[in-house]
């Protein structure tokens, strides 16, 4: 009986040996381009392209509205968590497609004779500062700021206190140049898109075109709003939530499970391609294995993420044996993905900006961060002082936290039938170190890649995929590669002990 027919021989009981981020190096090459001449432009799905290779994580402790605006505003994206009720979500997606737009082409308004107290309520859920005012879809007035000051009873109407006159509108198809003219000539903030009828079509504002000028990089959608993903399970009301999140202009379904070779995610991954599959993206995940791969491509994805167990706070490798080390979980995914033009996501592990590079080399288009973004100030947790010190808490969706605290954590590990008390867990709640505001940390990341870039000679992430190659590596090679025989005495932007 030959090996490939014996199912006890060693060589398939030991498949193939596992190498991860601090068991390889990229080698140099012989480079023609700077770091700074190099290309970052990348594939989030299919159909959605990003001008940088960074997602952040479906964390309840990383990604909410705050740091999804935060990201797409670099030229990332991130993903909404679902651990929280499908209103909830839906509301943090439409504050990600509200944040800014070249024209919002579904602005909110109010009747004439709604209350000042519902027009207050309105600005401070969206964060805006005017409010067109319309009657039976034409504008007849725009409430601002300037209109509210010193009016002091909440029940007065808004037809008392709104601008009616001498509106400054603009019509259908103005440009934003042209409508920058405008605004800035007639020194106001606002400017409704009215048709040849005054039925009020969209609206500019000069806070959208300065995010413009201030993020040139952001990842937009056709709309000229901020693209988001958000994560969805495959528990009993997965449909509907997913309903939900398209109904709000979401750009990505994740479907986000522990184990994306189970039947059930393979059916129900089906089953949203079906509904959805043409209004928006879908991703699911996450697998280590070639045949997975191939099984969520012919359920109909557009984007593969790839991890079991290489996250910080993650036990599943501990905790049940299971597992892949990444770099060659992201190699042999990506063999197959790439015969479909389908990208991966490489979702764990990453701990320096090196080890983005290296996940791009072996396959990743894009990489999913979740320790690394939760310390920063736009992630949900709260600041925590200890000692002195300051962090932010961070906790694994395995975790018993997460998983007490909504179903969607106990689908995803596929424990959603469980009496809380018989949970097991596969992650652990933490601390991170507070790491400021997102902007600087993520040009500290991405900086790292172009530096590697530059290294292997490689002016786009696909010329690091198809070209740059790998050295193995000895833990005395790991040990050298790291600051020693030193102490050190100042830490850099982008390297920290804390980080080992």
């Amino acid at each position: 009986m030959s090996l490939a027919q014996n199912p006890d021989s060693f060589a398939q009981k030991f498949a193939k040996e596992g190498l991860t981020f601090d068991d390889v190096l990229i080698i140099p090459a012989a480079s023609s381009v700077l770091p700074r001449e190099v290309s970052t432009q990348t594939r989030f799905t299919r159909e959605i392209s990003l001008n940088i290779p960074v997602v952040s994580a479906a964390m309840d402790t990383v990604t909410e509205a705050r740091l999804a605006i935060a990201m797409a505003r670099e030229g990332g994206i991130g993903v909404i968590h679902s651990n929280a009720s499908i209103e909830f979500q839906a509301q943090e997606v439409d504050k990600v497609k509200r944040s800014e737009s070249g024209m919002i082409t579904d602005p909110i308004t109010l009747e004439p004779d709604a209350a000042l107290s519902e027009a207050l309520m309105v600005m401070k859920r969206f964060h805006i500062s005017g409010i067109p005012i319309t009657e039976h879809g034409r504008l007849v007035g725009i409430l601002t700021n300037r209109d509210l000051r010193f009016e002091n009873n909440p029940e007065r109407p808004i037809v008392d206190l709104m601008t009616r006159e001498n509106l400054v509108t603009v019509p259908v198809g103005t440009t934003l140049e042209q409508a920058r003219e405008i605004l800035h000539r007639s020194k106001v903030e606002k400017l409704p898109v009215v048709d040849d009828n005054g039925m009020l079509k969209g609206l500019i504002t000069m806070k959208d075109i300065q995010k413009k000028i201030l993020y040139p990089n952001a990842s937009k959608d056709e709309f000229g709003r901020l693209r988001v993903a958000a994560a969805v399970g495959v528990g009993p009301d997965s449909l509907d939530r997913c309903a939900a999140l398209v109904e709000e202009g979401v750009d990505a379904l994740v479907v986000d499970t522990s184990h994306g070779h189970s039947r059930m995610v393979i059916e129900r991954v089906a089953q949203i391609s079906d509904r959805f599959g043409k209004k928006v993206q879908l991703v699911a995940g996450n697998v280590v294995t070639a045949e997975a791969t191939e099984a969520l491509i012919q359920a109909g994805v557009d984007a593969v993420k790839v991890g079991i167990g290489a996250g910080s706070i993650c036990t599943t490798r501990i905790i049940s044996g299971v597992g892949m080390a990444q770099i060659t979980a992201i190699y042999d995914c990506a063999a197959v993905a790439r015969r479909y033009n389908i990208p991966i996501i490489g979702d764990g592990g990453i701990q320096y900006s090196g080890d983005i590079a290296k996940a791009i080399v072996a396959g990743s288009d894009t990489v999913m961060l979740g320790s690394l973004l939760a310390g920063v100030d736009e992630s949900p947790g709260e600041l925590i002082i200890s000692r002195g010190e300051r962090f932010k808490d961070y906790r694994g969706m395995g975790s018993i936290g997460a998983m007490k605290q909504r179903s969607y954590s106990k689908h995803r590990y596929f424990q959603g039938e469980v009496d809380e008390s018989e949970l097991i867990a596969e992650g652990i709640e933490a601390r991170v170190p507070y790491k400021g505001m997102l902007g600087p940390l993520v040009y500290q990341l991405v900086g790292g890649l172009r530096q590697a870039m530059g290294y292997a000679g490689a002016a786009t992430i696909k010329d690091m995929q198809e070209y740059a190659q790998f050295t193995r590596i000895t833990n005395a090679g790991l040990r050298e590669s790291h600051p020693h025989d030193v102490m050190i005495t100042k830490e850099a932007p982008n390297y920290g002990t804390k980080n080992r």
